[in-house]
Order: C-alpha cells, then sequence, then structure tokens
C-alpha cells in the first residue's frame, strides 16, 4: 500500500486554513459598513436626547425631539456627500492622503460651522414659500419636518449611487414640496425657483470656465516653458497670492458674518492687500524650495503641493461656515415654532442645534466620504496639484463672482463644474495638439476614431450620473417632502 507523501496532511490543513481566512476577511469587509451604520445610528440617538435635555418645553418636547434626530441625519449626509467636493481634487492630485483629507476637512468645516456659521436663517428657507399661506404652527411644523425628512434621503441615496448633489438644492427641493402639499401651488414663490434653476446651468458653467482658464494660463506659462522652473519662480507666487486674496475676501464675504459684517468693497480691499503680502511672502519661499529642482513637470507638482492643502482647508471652513444651514436650518425653524409658536419671523440658530450640525459633518465625512471624495478626486478625470489647484481656485472666484452679479451659485456644482472644466480641457487640448502633428507631418498615421473615443479624459458615464441627479435633484427631493408632509399631517390630526 503506498504511503501519503510526507507533508501532505499539511497541504490539506493549508488549504482549509485559507478558506477560513477568507470567511474572515469577507466578515471584516461587510463588517466595516455595519461598524458605520452603528456609528452613525448612536449619534443620531446622542442629537435626539440632547435635545430632550436642552429643550424645555414637555408639550413638543417630543417633536424637537424626533427634529433634531433627523437634523443629525441630514448633517451626517451633507459630510458624507458635500464635503468631497472641497476635498476630493486634492485626494486626486495625492497632495494629500485619505486621512489627512478627512482630518483636515473634519477640523475646519468644524470651526467654520462653531466660529462663523449662519447666525440668522430665514423661517421659510430662503423665501421660498409665502409664510402667510401656511395656516398654523403645527402645520408649518410637519413641513419643516418633511423638508428635513425628504432631503436628508435623497442625499443619501445620492451619496450610494455615488453622485455629489447640492445639499442647499434638496433642502430647497424638500421646502418646495411640502409647501405645495401644505397650502397649493399659490403658495411658491416661482421666481425665486426660476432664479435657482438657473443656477443648475450657470454654476458648473461658470467653475469649469474659471477653472479651465486657470489650467490654460498654467500651461502656456509655465508647463510648456523651456525652462520650467524659472517660469513656475514668477508664476507660482503670483497664484498664491491670488488663491490668498480670492480667500480672504471669500471668507471676509461669505464665511465670517457671525464674527464681523465685512461690506463688500472692504471685503476686496482687504484680499487685494492680503494677496500683494502673500505674493511678496511667497516668492523668496518658492525660490528656495525650487532651488536643485529639475526641469520636468514633477518639479512642478511639488511646488503646487502645499497651495493646494491650503486652499482645501480654506475651502473647508467656508463650506462649514455657509453650508451647515443646510442641516440645522429646518431644524432651527421646528425649534423656534414650537417654543414660540411663531413661524413668520427670522429665527436664530441655538448653539446646541449648531453643535449637532457640525459634528454631524464630521461624522458623515469620516464615516462615508471616502467614496464621494475618490470619485470627485480621480474617478471622473485624472487630476495632479496644478489642476486641483485650478478647481479650489476656480471655486473661491465663481462664488465671488456670483456674489457679486448676484447670481444663485451652488457650491456642489461650482467645484464638480470645475474638475469637468479641466478634464474637458484637457480633451480639447490634446485633440488640437494632436490636428497640428497631423497637419506638420501628413504621412503619419491617423488614430481611429473608436480609439479616439477610449483616449477621452473625462468619464462620460459619471458625467451622465452627475448631471442627471443634479437635473432631479429639486423634482424628487419635493416629490418625496410632499408625500412625507401629507403622511405626517394624516398621523398628526
Amino acid at each position: 500500500m503506498a504511503q501519503e507523501p510526507l507533508g501532505h496532511p499539511w497541504k490539506t490543513l493549508d488549504r482549509d486554513l485559507n478558506r477560513i481566512s477568507q470567511v474572515e476577511y469577507a466578515t471584516a469587509y461587510v463588517g466595516r459598513s455595519l461598524v458605520g451604520s452603528g456609528i452613525a445610528l448612536a449619534f443620531i440617538v446622542i442629537a435626539g436626547l440632547a435635545a430632550a435635555v436642552l429643550f424645555g418645553q414637555p408639550d413638543t418636547r417630543l417633536i424637537v425631539v424626533a427634529a433634531a434626530a433627523f437634523g443629525a441625519y441630514m448633517a451626517i449626509n451633507i459630510g458624507a456627500n458635500d464635503v468631497a467636493n472641497n476635498m476630493g481634487p486634492a485626494v486626486g492630485a495625492r497632495a494629500l492622503t485619505m486621512g489627512g483629507a478627512i482630518l483636515i476637512a473634519a477640523i475646519c468645516e468644524s470651526a467654520g460651522a462653531l466660529l462663523a456659521g449662519g447666525d440668522v436663517v430665514a423661517t421659510i428657507s430662503k423665501d421660498i414659500v409665502d409664510p402667510n399661506s401656511i395656516a398654523d404652527p403645527s402645520t408649518f411644523i410637519w413641513a419643516m419636518m418633511a423638508a428635513l425628512v425628504s432631503s436628508a434621503l435623497w442625499v443619501n441615496l445620492a451619496t450610494w449611487l455615488g453622485a455629489p448633489v447640492s445639499t442647499t438644492h434638496s433642502v430647497v427641493g424638500g421646502v418646495v414640496g411640502a409647501g405645495v402639499a401644505a397650502a397649493g401651488l399659490g403658495a411658491v414663490n416661482w421666481a425665486t425657483m426660476g432664479t435657482i434653476a438657473a443656477s443648475w446651468v450657470i454654476s458648473p458653467l461658470l467653475g469649469g470656465a474659471v477653472a479651465a482658464g486657470f489650467l490654460a494660463l498654467i500651461k502656456a506659462k509655465v508647463i510648456y516653458r523651456d525652462d520650467k522652473i524659472a517660469a513656475a519662480r514668477v508664476w507660482v507666487p503670483i497664484l498664491v497670492g491670488l488663491m490668498a486674496g480670492t480667500f480672504t475676501t471669500y471668507l471676509a464675504m461669505k464665511g465670517l458674518k457671525k464674527i464681523l459684517s465685512v461690506d463688500p468693497v472692504v471685503a476686496v480691499l482687504v484680499g487685494l492687500a492680503v494677496g500683494v503680502l502673500t505674493w511678496a511672502l511667497s516668492r523668496p519661499l518658492i525660490r528656495a524650495r525650487s532651488q536643485g529642482m529639475e526641469n520636468r513637470n514633477k518639479s512642478l507638482k511639488v511646488l503646487f503641493g502645499l497651495p493646494l492643502v491650503i486652499s482645501a482647508a480654506l475651502l473647508s471652513f467656508a463650506h462649514g461656515a455657509n453650508d451647515v444651514a443646510n442641516a440645522v436650518g429646518p431644524l432651527a425653524a421646528i425649534v423656534h415654532a414650537a417654543q414660540s409658536g411663531d413661524f413668520a419671523s427670522s429665527v436664530t440658530i441655538p448653539t446646541w442645534v449648531m453643535v449637532i450640525g457640525a459634528f454631524g459633518i464630521s461624522f458623515g465625512l469620516f464615516l462615508f466620504g471616502p467614496k464621494l471624495i475618490r470619485m470627485v478626486g480621480s474617478q471622473i478625470t485624472k487630476l495632479n496639484p496644478m489642476r486641483a489647484f485650478c478647481v479650489a481656485l476656480s471655486a473661491a472666484i465663481t462664488v465671488i463672482l456670483a456674489s457679486w452679479l448676484g447670481l444663485p451659485v451652488s457650491s456642489t456644482h461650482i467645484a464638480v463644474g470645475g474638475v469637468f472644466g479641466v478634464g474637458f480641457f484637457r480633451e480639447w487640448y490634446m485633440e488640437k495638439r494632436l490636428r497640428q502633428q497631423v497637419n506638420a507631418t501628413p504621412a503619419a498615421p491617423r488614430i481611429a476614431s473608436a480609439e479616439r473615443r477610449r483616449r477621452k479624459l473625462v468619464r462620460r458615464s459619471h458625467f451622465m450620473t452627475v448631471i442627471a441627479a443634479w437635473v432631479i435633484t429639486v423634482p424628487a427631493a419635493a416629490l418625496m417632502s410632499g408625500v412625507i408632509f401629507l403622511i405626517l399631517n394624516a398621523l398628526a390630526n
């Protein structure tokens, strides 16, 4: 009888252990999503308990507790979706690791929300619905609750689908749907809705055009120069100074209203002074940093890396200062109406409500943000520090231009539009250079049309997904909000 080769049982055992290890890995992989959901649920419960302790009116306490829980849920979804627009380009350009981006964004978003977050929000979001059309405070409370729930659900769905959407537009859609369900079509200010609809087109086109313009400037003045390092020593300090001046103006106009009120002209003058000072200080620093660098694009990426990180941090601070109201605006309105019975005046956001918004955004970013950060940073088009810097600078400049012109814009649409802008510009630029080469050497082999399509630098599938999500955000949130309001109102009565 032949004996089994020595060691054969060990091979069998190794195979079995390997199978067990694969099962363990699979279990751990599945469990990670459960851990994130569990932490998010715990935060939502804590927010509700905090509202129960801090809100002093027993007769309406249960409603406020529910609103606080949904406000926390909305804040988590904003962190998971909206913050990717600020940090995605820096991560995609490899100027920041995913962990570093999440840490910086969490700190800056929270600081922006708590230090400079919106001091006052309109009772009815952005004057979309006429307060006089609402019958009583209880109807208003259910309308705001429906708007909060529907917008949170829509942003959650968009995050799951991998589509960066405007949380502002989600809240607007929720308010419109609840307002129509509560008081009819006549309650909605359709002129305001028209300007919001126009921003769907204006925001990404402005953001994309400005970002593409800066990329064209960098290509012409730095990248395609014979001596790239000498060109960078001239232009990088100018661009860094422009970035500093732009963000100073942006923060003075949009992000520091709670600390001090700044006239737009004064904000521009202060931004100009800071920009010139930054340019003067950065010149010797860039010169020292560039000493001994090789005359290649890789060296340029190093010089743009730190300015890109700083711009991403400033964008996060400004985002926290402005967009935290998307999470806590309806919640603050519910708290105010439940406390005073008044729903037609302006609402001051309580500190504990702002804390829920700030920490919720940070939790959402930490737990669920990487998916959208990767999508914005690397899956739409390939970014490097120069291209990502153009996107960040475009976001700040476009918001300032829109403020001057009185145009309603979305920071989400601007940032993602900037990513599309640099991608489509690179496609156009490469096609232009290819045509020039073909014209210069007619005998050169031509690239087939199928191969040209394969070489597109912007992924069309993501482009269509994002555009579709933008178009249907307001109608989808409005439809869900109307249905939720009717259900809540029926249950209450």
